[in-house]
C-alpha cells in the first residue's frame, strides 16, 4: 500500500499549490449568478463595473458569504466556475480585498483559476460529491460505529470502533480533518479517524487512492460538507469513497483563503501563527 506520508505537521493556513492554475481571460459584459447572503452589498458595485446579474445562462456563480457559500454553490451548480467573496459584513477584509479590488481583478481578467479535487462517496442509499469531505459518523452519540476499512482494495484495518472517519482533500484538510488530527497536508487526500478507542494512524494517501469501508455494527450515516443530503448506514452496508472524475473550477482561491484577512476575522485565535502572519505570508 502506497502512502505519501503521516500527517503531523503544523496547521498553517495556505491555498494549495498543487493543482494547475491558469490565468482568467478578460471578460466584458459577463454573465453572473450570485449566491449567498446580503448580495446587496456587491450587486451594484458589479453592475456598476458593467456585470450582468442574471439567474439564466450564465457563466460564473458568486458565492458570496464564507466556506459554506462557496460549497453549497458547487454543489448547487457543479459544471460553472466560482468566484467566491467573502462577506465582509461577518468576515473582514484586508486592504488588498476590499470589493471594490476583488471585482477589479474580475472584470480585468487577473484572477487566478484553481481546479479543485472532488471526492465522491457511495452508499446502498445513494452518492455524494464533496469539495472538502466526506464522512461517516455514529448516528447514536452514545454508541460508537464499528467498521472496516479497505485502501485499493487491501485490508487497512479489520475493525475500528469510535465515532466515524473522514476523508477529505487539500482544501478540506482545513476543516473536519484538522480538527480530528490537528494538521493539514498539501498533495493527496486525508483519511482521519474519529475517537477511535485504539490509536489508528491518520494517514495521507495519493489522490487516486479507492477507499472501501463496510460497517460493522450501526447505526450511521454517510454526509458530505454542508449538504443537507444524508444517507443512513446499517451493519452490512458497504461505502466507497474515491476521487470524483470532475474538478471544481474557481477563480481567486488565494484572495477568499487570505491569511491577512483571516487574521482581521480572528485576531485571538492561534496567536503564533497571528505574531508571525507576514512572514508566513511571504513563504507559503
Amino acid at each position: 500500500m502506497k502512502i505519501l506520508c503521516i500527517s503531523f505537521v503544523l496547521a498553517i493556513y495556505f491555498v494549495s499549490d498543487d493543482k494547475k492554475k491558469t490565468h482568467q481571460r478578460k471578460h466584458n459584459g459577463m454573465k453572473v449568478k450570485l449566491t449567498g447572503k446580503n448580495l446587496d452589498d456587491i450587486r451594484p458595485l458589479l453592475e456598476k463595473a458593467g456585470v450582468e446579474i442574471t439567474d439564466t445562462d450564465f457563466e460564473l456563480v458568486i458565492p458570496h458569504g464564507g466556506d459554506g457559500a462557496l460549497l453549497g454553490a458547487e454543489r448547487d451548480y457543479p459544471d460553472i466556475p466560482k468566484f467566491p467573496i467573502r462577506d465582509a459584513r461577518t468576515a473582514k477584509l484586508c486592504n488588498a480585498h476590499s470589493y471594490a479590488k476583488q471585482i477589479a481583478m474580475l472584470t480585468e481578467g487577473t484572477l487566478n483559476k484553481t481546479m479543485m479535487t472532488k471526492l465522491e462517496g457511495s452508499c446502498p442509499g445513494g452518492k455524494l460529491l464533496a469539495l472538502n469531505d466526506i464522512f461517516i459518523h455514529n448516528t447514536d452519540r452514545v454508541s460508537a460505529v464499528r467498521y472496516r476499512v479497505w485502501i485499493n482494495d487491501e485490508l487497512y484495518v479489520a475493525e475500528v470502533v469510535g465515532d466515524g472517519l473522514c476523508v477529505a482533500t487539500v482544501h478540506g484538510s482545513t476543516a473536519y480533518y484538522r480538527s480530528i488530527t490537528h494538521s493539514i497536508f498539501r498533495v493527496g487526500i486525508g483519511l482521519a479517524f474519529n475517537n477511535s478507542t485504539e490509536p489508528t494512524t491518520h494517514l495521507v494517501l495519493p489522490e487516486d487512492s479507492s477507499i472501501k469501508v463496510e460497517i460493522i455494527r450501526g447505526p450511521a450515516l454517510l454526509a458530505a460538507d454542508n449538504s443537507p443530503q444524508i444517507y443512513p448506514l446499517k451493519e452490512g452496508d458497504s461505502i466507497s469513497i474515491h476521487r470524483h472524475s470532475r474538478q471544481a473550477a474557481v477563480y481567486g482561491l488565494e484572495h477568499f483563503m487570505c491569511p491577512k484577512c483571516r487574521l482581521l476575522r480572528h485576531p485571538n485565535k492561534d496567536p503564533f501563527l497571528n505574531s508571525n502572519i507576514n512572514f508566513l505570508s511571504e513563504i507559503l
